[in-house]
């Protein structure tokens, strides 16, 4: 069982930037997002490919609330609307 005394492990996500980057002359972009983690404590970015982008922005907006656990990578939406 991992010890709780090393840190936080779940944090709030309390800022998300978007961004997009070309790649060459008719190559596929890249999109990743930065997750700001309790107002600044920790960041966390992460690159999915453009059908999951769309799918992650659907579940951002409807989410009154993000976490993020740093240790497996989990996003966690709360309170969905």
């Amino acid at each position: 069982m991992a010890d709780n005394a090393q840190g936080i492990k779940v944090r709030q996500v309390t800022d998300i930037h978007a961004n997009w980057s070309e790649q060459g002359d008719g190559e596929p972009g890249k999109f990743s997002l930065q997750f700001v983690l309790d107002n600044g404590a920790e960041e966390y970015v992460i690159r999915p490919v453009a059908q999951d982008t769309k799918v992650l922005i659907k579940l951002i907006q409807s989410s009154e609330s993000l976490y993020f656990d740093t240790e497996r990578q989990v996003l966690i939406p709360s309170a969905l609307k």
